[in-house]
């Protein structure tokens, strides 16, 4: 792959640490959610950080399959799901991933078709392919 673009961000810390992109736009603290033992806070967190990722690069990909299929959307909204659990085949932990597809005022099976292809279409979806569960749940 020839890259177009490359983002860098530079953490020290790591979950409870801080980061900064290379360009200096995003400067966050880091901090582990409760949940999973750590402080909480008015913190960030890589799940957080892929869940938003994620999301804008999917809509990004259903508004560009639509717009080649000459289907017109509006008030689209994608809520991206990012869980962190267990993984009981070496006691780490894994991701899972459902994105919560809003569709407005297109009918169901024309809203699941377009998710669905957006899906084959998202690079965040390519990367987490056979990786990861990702869930499309067109509501």
């Amino acid at each position: 792959m020839e890259a177009l673009y490359t983002a860098s961000a530079t953490v020290r810390g790591g979950r409870d640490g801080s980061f900064e992109t290379s360009d200096g736009v995003l400067r966050h603290d880091l901090s582990t959610p409760k949940e999973l033992g750590g402080a909480g806070g008015n913190a960030t967190n890589p799940e957080q950080l892929f869940a938003a990722g994620y999301g804008a690069c999917y809509e990004s990909a259903l508004s560009n399959i639509a717009r080649k299929e000459g289907v017109k959307l509006s008030d689209v909204e994608i809520t991206s799901n990012v869980m962190i659990g267990k993984d009981p085949k070496d006691d780490g932990f894994q991701l899972a991933v459902r994105l919560d597809v809003k569709i407005p005022g297109i009918d169901r099976a024309k809203a699941e078709d377009l998710a669905k292809k957006a899906h084959d279409f998202c690079p965040y979806s390519k990367a987490t392919r056979g990786n990861i569960p990702v869930e499309l749940n067109v509501i």
